[in-house]
Parts: C-alpha cells; structure tokens; sequence
C-alpha cells in the first residue's frame, strides 16, 4: 500500500509509514456529548472513516480510538466560558451524566445511519480521570506546571517545541490574541491541567487529586487516553481543522512534556468546515442541522453521505439543498445501475468476474484513495467503470462493491433491499410518512399518527419509537 496523506505537521504530503509494520494507531477527537451532532460535526467522522477503511483495504490491522467527553469542556477552546455539560444539563432539568448518555447514544445512532464503522476502542473522560491524573503528575514532575488562584496550569514557555502544529511563534503569543485574560497566568497562552472548584462554584463533577478536589481542563482527556490505548508514540490524530491552534497544539504539549518523547504523533489529519451560506455551521450561533432535520425532510442519511464524499476533505464545502438534491439523485442513480448490472450478470451466466478493464479501473480508484482521500476522484472512477461498455456486468458488478467498502454508500444493502422490493423510492417514501407522523405527534394529532402507523403496518412495516427518534424495519 502506497498512502500517502497531508501532515499538517509540516503541512506537506507524506508516505504513511506506521511505527509498527502491518498495524496503525489511530485516534480522532469525538464528541462533547451535550447536544446532538450538526451535520458538520459529522463530517469529521465521514474522514476518519474513509481513513479507517482506507487503511484496512491496505492490509493494515487497526486500533481507531475515539473519546466521549462528558466532563469538562468549556465553550470555547481556551480556559473561559461556560461548561458545556453543566449548561445543557440546566436547560433540560437533568444531570449531566443523564444528558452525557442520551446524546452519546443519539450520537452514535446517526453515525450507524451514515454508515460509518465503529471505532475499536470508545472512552468516556468521566471513566478515566485516574489516567489524567496520572499523566498530569508526570507533567509536574518533569517541571512543566505552576499553581495560581486554585488551578494547575501548563507554562508552555518550558516547551521549545510549542505552537509547532500551528506554526505559532512564542513572540506572537500577545496577552488577549488567543484567550480571554486570566489574571492567573504567566502566559497568555498557558491552559489548565487541573480546575479546583475556584473556578465554578456549582461544577457537577469533581474528584480527588493531589491538587485538591477538581476536574481536568478538556485538553489533558485526549492525551491521557490516547496513551492509555495507543502507546506514548502512535501514528495518526485526526481531528477538525479548528482544533489545530489550540487544543491539538496543547496536547502535543503536554505530551511530549509528560514522556520525553517526540514527536508523541507522526501524522496529523484535520478536515475543513461544512458551510453555509452564513459561515460555518455552529451550535453557539443556532445555525446548525442535525441528521434528523435531513431524514424529516425526506433525505436518506447515505445522501448526506455522498454529498460528503464529493468534496476532498481538506477543503470547505458548501452546504445547500440544492447540493443534497443532486447527491441524492446521484446516489439513486448509482443504485438504479448496480440494480441492472444485478440483473445482466443473472442473465448472462457467462460474464466474467474478473477483467482487466475492471481491474484498471479499480486500481485508479484505489490510487485515487491512497492519495490523501481523494474521494471526488474515486467517485469519479466509480462512474467510469459503470459507466465503460467493455466491462462485463458481472465484473462491473464486483468490482463497484469492491470501491464502495471504502466508499460506503450501502451499494450491497441496495441489491438486498431490491430482493424485497425497497427502491430508493420505496425508502423515501416510508420516510416520509415517519416524517408525517412524527409532526403529527408533535402537535399532538395522535389519532393522525396512528393513521400512519397502521397504514406502514398493513405494507408490512413496523415503527420502533426510541429515545433518539422513529425508525422501521419490514415486520
């Protein structure tokens, strides 16, 4: 395998040459689980899982850990601002373990509706504040911490190497440029390690340290963790490409400063913004869509999907309608064709699995996405091998569910679905009578939404109602 991905570190592109031959250790940034995921946040995941795929289509055995951050992050990067968990906890009357839970769960259910492979290791920061604590004693006692005001922060003047991801110099670091002032600093760029309870009165979850009772600044959860399952050196970090300046530059860091070790991470992945017409989608600002406003507007996840897979991940991408419009069309268009090639290859018993003009289109593809996830150029191979006369079906067959391991549009799930008589206009339209009803309950016209269930019911479809919405299955 000849991958070859963009380092931000360095900002060029590089072979992918793991630490251990044959293995790669992967960790991306997850979720701070107190609202549901925007449709940009996924975008990060899309990346990390072409990456993943990418890197098991290459022979590579892998260990992908992601994070749950359930405690301890602020609104914004820096040390100021309002605890996110705490704050959504507050307006919906629970706990914040309480809120912690369903989001992960809802979290987790739209990346199973994007299709989008499980990492191999999950961890939530609440269960592993022992780990913190630990690798934050290292960073004291190799001599990079000070005390002020009740907090434990890192004096990022003690490390030479700091602002290096970011391509930040030291001098430039003004007091104010980064972060709002906090009295306690030497540095206007240092951050906490560990907050007492000067910092807010009211904190939900605090635990004993040997800086008194506290919690952990949000930096310090990713790189405890990311040691914990992946070694003091590891392979790739991936994240959104607002993460550099700070909290992937403060994990370097601290780091490096708690083992000695450098560089703590060979390659750096961060995926650009998903826009709107406004800017980038944010839920500070409320303008955000969640995966569930694209499904009630009668959009299947996978739409969003390929909607994704047309942009190169390093750069920004619009979001409009208009674009899910044509993403949809396309990926219906994609399943219209594997459908057909289905039913040729039944009728022409004859026709090759294996041919070289399906195998030349496949290795384009397959060099497409060894050079740094090109997905837009493998779609583009994808198309051309469906689209080439001289491919026998059952070869274009074949070799179209062999791209899409990688792509991940669902184009086996399509011939399954077709056996039972689910097109994708099937598909839509059950969604949208879910959408209907769904409405219905909200307005509380039940007797409307039984209607629909009993209407999906007779076709043979069952609704399942959950924490996290409605879905269905045949019965």
């Amino acid at each position: 395998m000849a991958l070859r991905l963009f380092n931000t570190l360095g900002r060029e592109i590089q072979t992918f040459e793991p630490l251990k031959p044959g293995h790669a250790g992967f960790y991306g940034c997850g979720p701070t689980v107190y609202n549901y995921a925007h449709i940009g946040n996924l975008r990060a995941y899309v990346t990390h899982d072409i990456l993943t795929r990418t890197l098991r289509a290459g022979g590579y055995t892998l260990t992908h850990v992601m994070n749950i951050t359930d405690v301890g992050h602020l609104s914004g990067d820096s040390d100021f601002g309002e605890d996110k968990m705490i704050k959504s906890a507050a307006e919906r009357g629970k706990s914040v373990l309480e809120i912690a839970e369903f989001y992960t769960e809802a979290f987790f259910h739209d990346l199973d509706r994007m299709n989008i492979i499980r990492p191999s290791v999950v961890c939530k920061a609440t269960e592993h504040i022992a780990d913190m604590v630990e690798l934050i004693r290292r960073i004291e006692l190799n001599g990079y911490t000070y005390s002020a005001g009740g907090n434990l922060y890192f004096d990022i003047s003690r490390f030479p190497r700091y602002g290096e991801l970011a391509m930040l110099r030291m001098d430039d670091l003004k007091a104010g440029a980064r972060t709002e002032i906090d009295g306690n600093k030497r540095n206007p760029g240092d951050f906490v390690l560990w907050f007492t309870k000067s910092k807010f009165e009211n904190q939900a979850l605090i635990w004993d340290s040997p800086w008194g009772k506290g919690y952990p600044g949000w930096h310090i959860e990713c790189s405890a963790m990311s040691i914990r399952y992946l070694g003091e050196m590891f392979d790739i970090h991936a994240g959104g490409i607002d993460h550099v300046p700070i909290h992937h530059t403060n994990e370097i860091a601290q780091s490096e400063a708690a083992t000695g070790k450098h560089p703590w991470v060979k390659y750096w992945v961060h995926n650009e913004f998903l826009v709107l017409d406004k800017g980038k989608m944010s839920k500070s600002t409320g303008s955000f869509l969640t995966l569930q406003s694209l499904v009630d507007s009668g959009y299947d996840p996978l739409d969003y999907r390929c909607l994704l897979l047309g942009g190169h991940y390093r750069s920004q991408l619009q979001f409009s309608f208009e674009a899910l419009d044509g993403a949809k069309n396309t990926r219906r268009a994609l399943a219209d064709k594997i459908r057909a090639l289905s039913e040729s290859a039944k009728n022409s018993p004859e026709s090759p699995a294996q041919n070289p003009a399906a195998d030349a289109h496949l290795s384009a593809f397959t060099a497409a996405v060894e050079d740094d996830l090109a997905t837009p150029r493998a779609m583009a191979e994808l198309w051309g091998l469906l689209r080439d006369s001289g491919v026998p079906p059952a070869a274009a067959l074949k070799t179209a569910l062999t791209m899409d391991e990688i792509l991940g549009l669902g184009l086996s799930r399509t011939l399954e679905k077709a056996q039972t008589g689910e097109t994708p206009e099937f598909t839509a339209e059950i969604e949208a009578l879910v959408a209907r009803r769904t409405a219905a309950k909200q307005a509380k016209d039940f007797a409307g939404a039984d209607a629909i269930r009993n209407t999906l019911k007779k076709q043979g479809i069952i609704l399942e109602d959950g924490k996290t919405g409605t879905t269905w299955r045949r019965g």
